[in-house]
């Protein structure tokens, strides 16, 4: 994998690397085991891998327990995912589905999803063909003989993806570095200062400042 994949990872590390920083999130799932090393990726992004850094946005499905679980007994288990993944998903985002069996139909459905609302999928699988595989832009599929290596190899991969992605952001901010008062929240806050309210000085309370949301 090492040998074969390194290549792969790094460019999506480089596209996460990208993506992310300009608000876009990574939507990330899977089934028992699959399911922990999904959320351990997510929590490397949004908490840090090993320097200090920005958080961006990534999100385990199979962690929304009450999603889940509504989804599951409203509309039956294959559709757990992919119906967060149409809820949440929006154009530029990125999902990433991981299966020691790559067979998983709730995964299936959700890589449709992905694809049919502009997401970029990708998969970690076992052993290609495998129609999450098939079903995913992208995929990185381990060639191992049982599930438990798969998964060991699948942490792995997790840890170069997060290492790739933190040496790939610090490319870009070498390349293009963004001078102090730059950015979204300093433009929130230029926006606010050019416009301060009135009845500040009359003892009139203050209006609530709008808070920005994501745009679609």
């Amino acid at each position: 994998m090492c040998r074969d994949s390194t290549g792969l990872l790094e460019r999506w590390a480089g596209e996460l690397a990208r993506a992310l920083p300009a608000g876009a999130r990574l939507l990330a799932a899977g089934n028992g085991g699959s399911a922990a090393q999904a959320q351990h990726l997510t929590a490397e992004l949004v908490g840090r891998y090993r320097r200090e850094r920005p958080p961006f946005s990534a999100i385990a499905l199979h962690a929304e327990t009450s999603s889940v679980t509504a989804i599951g007994n409203d509309y039956g288990y294959d559709h757990v995912f992919a119906r967060q993944v149409a809820a949440h998903g929006r154009p530029g985002d990125v999902a990433l589905f991981l299966s020691t069996s790559g067979r998983s139909d709730n995964l299936l459905s959700a890589a449709a999803a992905a694809r049919e609302h502009g997401l970029r999928a990708w998969a970690l699988t076992g052993p290609a063909p495998n129609p999450l595989a098939d079903a995913c832009d992208e995929a990185l599929c381990i060639d191992a003989d049982t599930g438990a290596t798969v998964q060991e190899v699948h942490l792995v991969a997790v840890h170069l993806l997060c290492e790739a992605f933190d040496e790939a952001l610090d490319r870009d901010t070498a390349a293009t570095p963004r001078s102090p008062g730059t950015g979204r929240a300093a433009a929130r806050v230029r926006r606010t200062a050019a416009a301060p309210p009135a009845g500040a000085a009359d003892g009139r309370p203050l209006p609530a400042v709008p808070v920005t949301g994501r745009t679609p």
